[in-house]
């Protein structure tokens, strides 16, 4: 690590496996979501900048003062290929961190993705490029570059703390953030209810659309009376 607090780089950690993250790329983040008990599931105002945007890798946090992207530029050079750079911009609307000629960067250092608490912009750029960027809004206006910030720490991302390797899965539905620790665990769970899933709906394409329990639960709570 070098540097000082508040502007620094760490660019050592360790990253899941790859046949686990591609495993996560076919599972959507709702499941995910559920899995881990409805937490790790990142503010939903951050979304696909494009439609169809999808991604799944290893976690490169940014942290970087609101409307300063060096150390963005910095986080892509370092990028290992599939990594999904994920930036705190500190929620700030006003200059977007990202735009076409860094889109283009990323896409050649084989960036699988980029996830920002702040804003972007050139979006028809990046939807040609099919980059997949997930961001809380769009700007016209440009960013700094003058820092401070920190790569490859851990960061806070739309209410959920994402470190160094962690999986970040991210789709048309949101984004979801699961620790590095509990990969192995939260993709069970999560195809267990994909298949779940997928037996119920058969069921409701065969005939069968009402919910089980729904009554059972309701007499419970002494919502209904029970049948004499």
């Amino acid at each position: 690590m070098s540097g000082t607090p508040g502007f620094r780089i760490t660019s050592k950690w360790t990253r899941p496996n790859p046949t686990t993250v591609a495993a996560f790329a076919n599972v959507p983040s709702p499941n995910i979501g559920d899995a881990m008990n409805r937490l790790g599931v990142v503010d939903p105002r951050i979304q696909a900048v494009w439609p169809g945007a999808q991604c799944a890798g290893s976690a490169l946090p940014v942290w970087t003062r609101a409307g300063d992207n060096l150390m963005i530029h910095k986080a892509i050079d370092m990028a290992e290929p599939g990594d999904v750079i994920v930036v705190n911009g500190q929620g700030d609307l006003t200059r977007a961190l990202f735009g076409e000629l860094m889109a283009h960067s990323a896409a050649a250092l084989g960036v699988g993705g980029l996830v920002f608490d702040g804003a972007v912009r050139d979006v028809a750029s990046l939807a040609e490029l099919r980059l997949p960027v997930f961001a809380f809004g769009v700007s016209p206006a440009g960013p700094f570059k003058q820092g401070p910030g920190e790569i490859g720490r851990p960061v806070a991302i739309g209410g959920v703390v994402c470190a160094p390797g962690d999986l970040v899965v991210a789709d048309a539905d949101g984004v979801v953030i699961v620790p590095q620790e509990d990969v192995d665990a939260v993709l069970a769970e999560a195809q267990a209810i994909q298949r779940r899933e997928a037996k119920r709906l058969q069921e409701i394409r065969g005939g069968s659309p009402r919910r089980a329990g729904i009554d059972e639960e309701l007499i419970r709570r002494g919502v209904l009376g029970k049948a004499s």
